[in-house]
């Protein structure tokens, strides 16, 4: 199934873009999307964490991802 994956803050600057569509087996978890991502991206090796959110909410590693779903990479952001 093909994943729209929309990218913010730091990774939009690692990618040059704004978003990815990323290719994954049928009833993928967002942990096989980390896998897949790192594999495919490697700038995403770079990252130390990241959140993802599936559907506008934060997704734990053992959601399982659908078709047509929005994924979001969310990395962590700092300011004062």
């Amino acid at each position: 199934m093909k994943i729209e994956i929309l990218l913010f803050g730091i990774t939009t600057d690692l990618l040059g873009a704004s978003s990815i569509a990323l290719e994954l087996a049928k009833n993928s978890t967002v942990a096989h999307l980390k896998l897949e991502l790192a594999n495919n991206y490697p700038p995403f090796q770079k990252l130390e964490s990241y959140a993802v959110a599936v559907n506008e909410t934060y997704a734990i590693d053992a959601v399982t991802l659908k078709p047509n779903d929005i994924v979001a990479i969310i990395p962590p952001v700092s300011g004062g």
